[in-house]
């Protein structure tokens, strides 16, 4: 069986990742995950739409006081 991609799902999510950091008054990826304590290299690839665990979505989350289904809302 071959292993989907879901490019188009993991856009969206890391769009939106991306959405929440600038509104947050962040232009700079490096500043939000040093501020926030977490590793520069894998906020880097959430917000490019690497694949990453839901612990760490979760975590991110959190820093934005955001529920799931919030961040969710209107991903398709």
């Amino acid at each position: 069986m071959q292993k989907a991609n879901y490019i188009e799902e993991r856009k969206a999510i890391a769009d939106r990742i991306k959405d929440l950091r600038i509104k947050s008054g962040y232009t700079s990826y490096e500043a939000f995950a040093v501020e926030n304590g977490l590793p520069r290299k894998n906020y880097w690839r959430m917000e490019t739409g690497e694949n990453f665990t839901i612990n760490t979505l979760i975590r991110i989350l959190k820093i934005h006081d955001i529920s799931l289904e919030d961040f969710f809302k209107g991903i398709k």
